[in-house]
């Protein structure tokens, strides 16, 4: 983007044409854009939710069927975002399981948006420079690489191409209201809705829009001020009725997780923070955003929660955003867009600022997504009002904004780096931040999956001694206990963890395990069976064990029932093997055959040898 301002500087002296600088703006932003971010193409799949959403979802393989349209519009998981999860089945369909596809789609995305922002602004304002500036502060932000590094987030991105084609639209209405646009924009408003909840702020944001740039409130009759809120209300209504049906159902679903249908082990623990502790967390992660905006340093994927804040600490973040918001009103009639970007801001952070709890951070990079581009509006609109002279704008702003913009660009291609795989996403979290048992979590699972299992237990310890009541750090070591053959202290470290989190399915389904080798089958099958009831469309591993353990007790057909509804949830070579093997013990021999092949259909081709030596099968 630095190109852009400097070509647009060059093009202002020699004349150019609006529409080519256009032109060249959109050029110029893609190849940028997608220069910096272009590296995540190689990088893989991180241990943070992109299990759940991806790797270890078998519902993304069903396509662009009728049952896959009824699981994504029923699944339920701190939002609703089932357009999310269609765009997910598309991209599975396109990429299978490497990851690079997925990360390309969410670089094509974040790409989109910044164009159509550019769009938005320079509609509306008739400014192509300083419209370029904030498209490109939203496009080269590093604190935006979680949104597109993460494959998980794509909710993130989609959301926010929804969220700027509908005020694209809106504009459009705009400049000739008909019924016909009005509901292309509502429509958009819709899709942007079912890809992440947080987008209900948007009919707000419209709002703005009309007091700046679009200065809809001088409109004839309507200008009057007993007339300007119903005017504004009737025309919203919609948007904001739709707005508060889907807080209403995401707050439904908070409150009643137990309607969440997919697993939530990597994600969040069972801490759970007072209101209090949160309400004094929200205007001190609210400043903190700020103050990253201006000066991106040590960014990390997950900032630990701390409920015992200094009371200086709060009541400075409080009356720093008082006397902000303060100043902006006082000067709102003479700098409207210090007004709107501030609102803009301020009304979008909201929804994620933390005091309705739904997960276990502070903050989060992402959730600064969209309302960065209030700042950016303010930096664009309000810098050059300090600078009363135009030749002064050229010799030091331009050069000064220039110099941002590269800046920018280089910390974001080099946060991107950090995105690599698990391993490099989370040992750089404990680099930049402090006393994190969540980083330490999830970096052994990282070691522990390169088979690294003594500096995994290492970094489950890190987490159990920084928070003692971590269900999920005990869960994790009993695992790898359970890996390692220490089954004792594997059940250990398990039964802690169901003390702690007595609805904690993985840690029964761990137990089972650990319960099944040491030859205690009945003791196994109980867990399993717990495990089962906690989560029953989520139990295909449950099934797939307990279906083995009836196996070891001769109970063939129980297996093979079992082994089915594992297979129905999450069909892999393994599972097919054993049914193979508990049919040809059935003295089946034909239906022993075919999962056989099936099991080598999906790379372990073992069985079908040893059967086909045999006899059994061709």
């Amino acid at each position: 983007m630095v190109q852009v301002l400097t070509v647009g500087f060059m093009l202002n002296k020699i004349n150019i044409s609006h529409s080519k600088q256009r032109l060249i703006v959109y050029i110029v932003l893609t190849v940028v854009t997608l220069a910096v971010f272009w590296q995540v193409k190689h990088f893989e799949f991180v241990n943070i939710d992109d299990n759940i959403y991806v790797t270890e979802n078998s519902h993304i393989k069903s396509g662009i069927t009728l049952e896959g349209f009824r699981w994504a519009f029923s699944i339920k998981y701190f939002g609703w975002d089932p357009l999310t999860f269609i765009s997910l089945i598309l991209d599975y369909k396109l990429y299978g399981f490497n990851a690079g596809g997925y990360h390309v789609t969410n670089v094509i995305l974040h790409i989109l948006s910044s164009l159509l922002l550019f769009w938005l602004f320079n509609r509306m304002t008739g400014a192509i420079w300083k419209s370029a500036f904030v498209a490109a502060f939203f496009a080269l932000h590093p604190l935006h690489v979680e949104s597109v590094a993460w494959i998980a987030e794509r909710k993130d991105v989609l959301s926010a191409f929804f969220w700027m084609l509908t005020l694209c639209l809106y504009v459009y209405y705009k400049e000739r209201p008909v019924i016909k646009r009005y509901m292309l924009v509502l429509f958009c408003f819709i899709l942007a809705l079912m890809s992440k909840p947080v987008v209900v702020t948007l009919p707000v944001i419209m709002i703005l829009l009309d007091y700046w740039p679009l200065s809809r409130y001088g409109i004839g009759i309507e200008s009057r001020n007993d007339k300007l809120l119903l005017w504004q209300l009737k025309e919203k209504m919609p948007f904001i009725i739709l707005s508060i049906i889907v807080i209403i159902i995401n707050l439904y679903n908070l409150q009643n997780k137990s309607l969440i249908t997919i697993d939530t082990t990597y994600r969040t623990s069972s801490e759970e923070f007072s209101l209090l502790s949160r309400i004094a967390n929200a205007p001190v992660a609210f400043v903190t955003y700020l103050e990253k905006i201006f000066w991106p340093n040590d960014l990390a994927i997950l900032y630990p929660f701390s409920d015992t804040f200094p009371f200086w600490r709060d009541l400075g973040a409080a009356l720093l955003i008082i006397v902000i918001s303060a100043a902006v009103i006082a000067v709102a009639k003479r700098l409207q867009y210090l007004f709107v970007g501030w609102l803009w801001y301020a009304i979008t952070i909201l929804p994620a600022i933390g005091i309705i709890q739904a997960g276990n951070e502070a903050m989060a990079d992402r959730y600064t997504y969209l309302p960065s581009i209030g700042i950016g509006i303010m930096l664009a609109w309000g810098i050059p009002f300090l600078f009363s002279s135009e030749d002064i704008r050229k010799k030091i702003l331009f050069p000064a904004g220039i110099a941002a913009l590269a800046i920018l660009a280089i910390l974001t291609w080099q946060q991107c780096g950090y995105w690599k795989d698990s391993a490099t996403l989370f040992s750089h979290t404990l680099q930049v931040t402090k006393d994190n048992h969540l980083a330490h979590n999830n970096f052994g699972l990282a070691l522990f999956a390169e088979g690294k299992t003594e500096e995994a237990i290492d970094h489950y310890n890190q987490a159990i001694r920084l928070q003692p009541n971590y269900a999920i750090a005990y869960n994790s070591r009993g695992q790898i206990y359970g890996y390692l053959g220490q089954y004792q202290r594997a059940i250990e470290d398990l039964n802690k963890a169901i003390r702690l989190k007595p609805n904690y399915k993985d840690a029964y389904n761990n137990r089972g395990f650990a319960y099944g080798k040491l030859g205690q089958y009945q003791l196994a099958i109980e867990n399993y069976d717990k495990a089962i009831r906690l989560q029953p469309n989520n139990a295909a591993v449950a099934y797939s064990n307990r279906g083995l353990t009836y196996g070891y007790l001769g109970q063939y057909q129980r297996a093979i029932e079992d082994f089915d509804k594992s297979i129905q949830l999450q069909p892999n070579a393994a599972t097919y093997y054993n049914r193979g093997v508990a049919y040809f013990y059935q003295g089946n021999n034909e239906l022993g055959c075919r999962d056989a092949q099936k099991a080598c259909e999906f790379g372990i081709c073992k069985l079908l040898d040893e059967v086909i030596v045999k006899g059994y099968c061709r």
